[in-house]
């Protein structure tokens, strides 16, 4: 029996009159594997899917000023940390990673931390003369509220599926997914599995460009495809990559994000990064999203890669299935090893719930994409 089909509106109508049926991914499969997917899908109309990922593919985008005399910054650090001119009198882009050295700890990810909880940053820079930009230099303290404008833009901020790090050296290895232990001596990995968005929503088929997201607490908008963006990849007979797939870039208003689910950190060896929660609505407007929405972390795979080669290609040892991962204990080479999260399976729980009560209470829109993601990969070898 094929299972009938809903529109855009009829869903957008049911939550204006405050009886839209929402459920978290984990629940909706829980409903499924006890009721079918037919009663299921007659009793939920949105599944909500969320991730907690950390990423060093971000920038915050601020808008300063204006100073008396003016200034058209040409060189400018927020504390120890250099920041680049956005090509306007007053605008610059600082990057979320990098860092200030390892000794101190701290990246872009850490001055976000500080504005949203209330601290001040030190602004340092020099100006480019010009006729209506004579000032040559500034020095002055910045806190949220002295920041006319800004965002945060995620340039990988959801992530189709992820990947299992492992490495066959000697030693500890420092990776952006925290210390890898060779040989063989751990394994980390990067996506939540079933309940995460990019594998409960399949080539992130319903976001596009101008599709709403909640992002650390704010509604923000996915931009386009991000860095990285590889929609072609293989896939499960469900539809599902079998690698990291389609990125979303997406972009949040700086002054509505939430500390709370935001995490500045630090990866030795590689530098400052950041844990954001992440939740996105995936409207069940037909069986075929229903189905897909509904596997479960044994249906569910990601390679295996040896991080330890610093290649373009790094060398595949299999795949795993989540319910393994979950688990604590996968093979790889022959070998039992530890695995665990570089992720957080908390965080992406609770910033799910807090979308769920947004779409319950008609705070969140719901929308199909206009277009969707680009068909094209972004990910194109540089030859030398």
């Amino acid at each position: 029996m094929t299972l009938p089909a809903r529109s855009e509106s009829a869903l957008r109508q049911r939550q204006r009159k405050g009886v839209l049926r929402v459920r978290v991914a984990a629940d909706f499969r829980r409903l499924v594997a006890e009721a079918g997917l037919a009663e299921a899908y007659d009793a939920t109309d949105v599944v909500v899917a969320a991730n907690a990922e950390f990423t060093d593919q971000g920038s915050l985008h601020l808008n300063i000023g204006p100073s008396d005399p003016p200034i058209r910054f040409r060189d400018a650090q927020l504390e120890a940390l250099g920041a680049q001119s956005g090509g306007g009198g007053g605008d610059l882009v600082l990057p979320i990673g990098g860092g200030l050295g390892e000794a101190r700890r701290q990246g872009g990810a850490h001055l976000l931390d500080r504005l949203l909880r209330g601290g001040s940053v030190t602004l340092t820079a020099s100006g480019e003369v010009t006729a209506l930009h004579p000032r040559r230099d500034l020095q002055t303290q910045l806190d949220l509220e002295r920041i006319g404008s800004g965002r945060l833009l995620l340039h990988r901020g959801i992530t189709e599926n992820g990947l299992v790090a492992v490495s066959s050296t000697e030693g500890v290895l420092r990776t952006p997914w925290g210390p890898v232990l060779g040989p063989f001596g751990n394994a980390l990995h990067s996506c939540g599995g079933a309940g995460s968005i990019g594998l409960t929503m399949p080539g992130l088929a319903l976001l596009g460009p101008g599709s709403p997201v909640l992002v650390a607490g704010a509604i923000g908008w996915v931009v386009g495809s991000g860095s990285g963006h590889q929609p072609g990849v293989p896939r499960s007979a469900g539809g599902q990559a079998l690698s990291p797939g389609a990125v979303a870039a997406v972009s949040v208003d700086l002054h509505g994000l939430r500390p709370e689910w935001l995490r500045p950190c630090f990866f030795e060896g590689h530098g400052a990064a950041l844990l954001v929660g992440l939740a996105a609505p995936i409207p069940l407007i037909n069986e075929a999203v229903a189905r897909q929405a509904a596997c479960g972390d044994e249906d569910l795979e990601a390679p295996v890669l040896d991080v330890s080669i610093p290649r373009r290609l790094r060398p595949r040892l299999g795949s795993v299935s989540y319910a393994r991962l979950r688990s604590g204990r996968i093979q790889v080479e022959g070998r039992r090893v530890t695995a665990a999260p570089a992720h957080s399976p908390r965080l992406a729980e609770a910033i799910g719930a807090e979308l769920v009560t947004w779409l319950l209470e008609d705070r969140f829109p719901l929308r199909l994409p206009v277009r969707p993601l680009s068909g094209r990969p972004g990910l194109i070898p540089i030859d030398s």
